[in-house]
């Protein structure tokens, strides 16, 4: 791409995973710069600025400058000032970052409204469960090689898990849990604090199978439950479980 391609650019906006804003200037004064790069017209880049604000929960601050921002708000406002001008593909590097709770939330649920709005968003994440909130397509990554590519439900059969089985149990014995790891169809057991978790290669009785063994073993649990392996397990498994740089 050129650097004067001014009418591609303007269908692309990125956000980087570093904040990258102006501290001198307000927050509607950067977001009011950014989409001045592309869009001339005053009324509607005033409007598109008004829209970015609201989606991204900056109402009231519109007037703090940078350094008045928490982190999560600092985000949000590196967000907007990407998206104001509305582009057609948006590129997201790991935008919610050591962020708190509530504005992770304001941060996917704005995604959300980009997606369904109509733009492309291409999202880069380490966090799976986001993952599974907002991408229709999912490439697993790992030192630059494509490992799997698919949506959520295809890449969860790539996992070597069928089930996985939590128990909330005090007090389990060494001798229960090898008694569970010969159990049919169990693929691993681990028992940390009062959390039993039995995984399984495969079957689709093997919650009514561990809660016969606990009641003819006549121990008792607080909590059970079982679900599919997540997009996290898969990652895992792809990529190794080793510790990282």
């Amino acid at each position: 791409m050129s650097p004067d391609a001014y009418d591609i650019k303007a269908k692309l906006g990125v956000v980087f995973q570093d904040v990258a804003v102006f501290e001198e200037l307000t927050v509607y004064e950067n977001i009011d710069y950014f989409c001045g790069l592309y869009i001339k017209d005053k009324e509607k880049r005033k409007q598109y600025i008004e829209e970015a604000i609201d989606l991204v929960g900056l109402e009231e601050f519109k007037k703090y400058h940078p350094k008045q921002l928490s982190g999560g708000l600092l985000r949000r406002l590196n967000i907007a000032c990407g998206i104001a001008h509305k582009p057609k593909l948006i590129f997201l590097d790991e935008p919610t970052v050591a962020v708190d709770p509530q504005s992770r939330n304001n941060i996917l649920n704005g995604i959300q409204k980009l997606r369904d709005g109509g733009a492309t968003i291409v999202y880069t994440t380490h966090y799976m469960e986001e993952v599974e909130i907002i991408c229709d397509r999912i490439i697993i990554l790992d030192k630059g090689k494509v490992l799997a590519t698919g949506t959520t439900d295809e890449l969860k059969e790539l996992a070597k898990i069928e089930e996985k089985v939590t128990v909330e149990v005090n007090g389990l014995s060494p001798q229960y849990l090898e008694a569970i790891r010969k159990l049919e169809n169990v693929d691993e057991v681990t028992y940390n604090g009062n959390i039993l978790l039995v995984t399984y290669k495969k079957g689709k009785n093997n919650l009514v199978e561990l809660i016969d063994y606990l009641k003819k073993e006549s121990i008792r649990y607080n909590k059970i439950y079982s679900e599919r392996p997540t997009l996290n397990d898969v990652f895992l498994e792809l990529t190794g479980k080793e510790l990282r740089d």
